[in-house]
C-alpha cells in the first residue's frame, strides 16, 4: 500500500484511477481502449509529479524528506557495498542499534560505512528507536572512526535523524558528551569522510555524524539546528507555524548549497527518492565515487586542513561574516585584546591606590588642623 502525503491528493487519485482500469481479474491483458486511457493517465501523472515537486515549499519538503516509503540507510549499505562486516558495541555500555557500522568495500575500495538508521515498519522503526541514536552509538561511531584512521580507510556516512535521543539514560551516560566528542573526532581524522544527508538532519544528532570533508545532500532532504515544529513553538509560539518556521530556517538543500553548508545536491526521481530506488541508487554511487576519488588523493595533513578551511569559511562571503580573522588571526587579536584589558585595569588600580592615598593625607591635614 502506497503512502501519500497531504498535498498529494491529486497524485493519490490519479494512481487510483491507473490501478483500477489495470484489472488483476483479466488474465487475458487489457484491452487498447483501456491501454489508450492508462497512458494519457500516466502522462497526466508525469506531469502532475512535476509540476508539484518542482515548486514545494520548505515544510513540504520536510514532509518528504520524512516519508514512511524512503529509502533508509540500510538499503543504500545493502545495495551499495559489497562484503559489509558489521560492527558493534562501545566497549563502553553497550550496542545502539539505532545505527548501523562496519567495514565494506566500495569499487574495489576498503571503506568504513557508518548509516543511522529509522526502520522501515512499526517493529522495526521501535527497534531503531526511530532513528534517534544514544550516547553508546556516537561512541561506537568514534572507536570505529579511530579504527579507520588507524588503518587509512575512507569513511562514509548516512545521516537520517530526527535528533540525538532526548532520553532521561541517554542523558545520564552523557549524550551532549558523546556528539561533542563525536565532532571532535570527525574534525580530526586523516582519511576521507563522505556525509550523505538521505532524509533528516535533526540538530546535534547530524552533526555528530556530518563533520566531513564532503557533505552531500539529498533534494529533498533536511538540515538543521531544530524541526520546523519546534523553532514555530519557540518563536511564534505556535507549533502550526511550521511554513514560516521551516522557511525562516533555510532547511532545503538548495538553501545550505547557496550557504556552503553543504557541497553537492542528489538529484532524486520526480516524486522523491521513494518513487525509483533503481535510480537514486545510481545517483548516490556516481556522486560518492567522484567525491571518494577526488579525496583519496590527497595526504593526511591536506586532508584535515581541508576539512578545517571547510568550516572555517561557512558563511564567510555574507556580510555578517566578511570581517572574520584567520585563526592564526584571531588568536592574536584576543591575546592583544587580553593585555589591553589587563592594561585598563592596572590603569584603574593605580588611579584606585592614588585616589586612596590622597584621601589619607587630606583626613591627616584636616584631623591635624581642626583637632589639635
Amino acid at each position: 500500500m502506497k503512502n501519500y502525503l497531504n498535498f498529494e491528493k491529486e497524485i493519490k487519485n490519479i494512481e487510483s484511477e491507473i490501478d483500477n482500469l489495470k484489472d488483476p481479474y483479466n488474465n487475458e491483458g487489457i484491452s487498447t481502449v483501456d491501454t489508450g486511457k492508462i497512458d494519457k493517465l500516466q502522462l497526466d501523472l508525469d506531469k502532475k509529479l512535476k509540476d508539484i515537486y518542482s515548486n514545494l515549499d520548505p515544510w513540504q519538503t520536510t514532509l518528504v524528506a520524512r516519508h514512511e516509503d524512503r529509502p533508509k540507510s540500510k538499503f543504500f549499505i545493502d545495495n551499495l557495498f559489497e562484503n559489509f562486516f558489521p560492527l558493534s558495541g562501545d566497549r563502553l555500555f553497550g550496542e545502539d542499534k539505532s545505527s548501523i557500522a562496519g567495514l565494506a568495500n566500495f569499487e574495489g575500495h576498503s571503506v568504513l560505512v557508518i548509516g543511522q538508521e529509522k526502520g522501515d515498519d512499526l517493529n522495526s522503526r521501535i527497534e531503531r528507536n526511530f532513528g534517534m541514536m544514544r550516547p553508546e552509538g556516537y561512541r561506537k561511531s568514534i572507536r570505529l572512526m579511530k579504527i579507520a584512521d588507524k588503518f587509512n580507510l575512507p569513511v562514509v556516512i548516512f545521516v537520517d535523524t530526527p535528533g540525538a535521543y532526548p532520553g532521561v539514560g541517554a542523558e545520564e551516560r552523557g549524550q551532549a558528551e558523546a556528539i561533542a566528542k563525536s565532532i571532535e573526532c570527525s574534525l580530526s581524522l586523516g582519511v576521507p569522510t563522505i556525509s550523505i544527508i538521505i532524509g533528516e538532519g535533526g540538530s546535534g544528532g547530524a552533526i555528530a555524524l556530518a563533520s566531513s570533508n564532503k557533505i552531500l545532500m539529498f533534494e529533498n532532504a533536511i538540515y538543521s539546528v531544530i524541526s520546523p515544529e519546534g523553532c514555530a513553538s519557540i518563536l511564534w509560539r505556535d507549533p502550526k507555524k511550521t511554513l514560516e518556521a521551516a522557511t525562516a530556517m533555510k532547511l532545503t538543500s538548495k538553501d545550505l548549497l547557496e550557504l556552503k553548508i553543504i557541497d553537492e545536491i542528489i538529484l532524486e526521481p520526480v516524486g522523491g527518492a521513494h518513487r525509483d530506488r533503481d535510480q537514486i541508487l545510481l545517483q548516490v554511487k556516481k556522486s560518492l565515487s567522484r567525491s571518494l576519488g577526488e579525496l583519496t588523493t590527497m595526504s593526511r595533513q591536506d586532508i584535515i586542513e581541508h576539512r578545517k578551511k571547510k568550516f572555517l569559511n561557512i558563511g564567510r562571503d555574507k556580510s555578517l561574516s566578511n570581517n572574520i580573522l584567520s585563526s592564526d588571526e584571531l588568536f592574536s587579536d584576543r591575546v592583544s585584546k587580553i593585555f589591553d584589558v589587563n592594561t585598563k585595569i592596572a590603569s584603574k588600580k593605580i588611579y584606585i591606590i592614588l585616589l586612596i592615598f590622597s584621601l589619607g593625607i587630606s583626613s591627616l591635614f584636616i584631623f591635624e588642623l581642626f583637632f589639635r
